[in-house]
């Protein structure tokens, strides 16, 4: 990483046109190559449709038992 807190202008002039052009989907960046990268979401996203089920089992439980 460059610590130099002064540029010349052709560095800045470089930098603003790295910095402006859209993301290239189509040849992604070296770290998107890295296998960790590549590797599945081990997140709890299989967490939303249980509660859900839950609470509406709950809900209709609730309602017969009052009703």
């Amino acid at each position: 990483m460059d610590t130099r807190t002064s540029q010349t202008p052709e560095e800045e002039l470089q930098h603003f046109k790295e910095v402006s052009q859209p993301e290239d989907f189509e040849h992604p960046e070296p770290d998107e190559q890295q296998p960790e990268a590549l590797e599945p979401d081990h997140g709890l996203h299989w967490v939303l449709p249980v509660v859900v089920a839950i609470v509406l089992v709950a809900g209709a439980a609730f309602v017969m038992l009052k009703g």
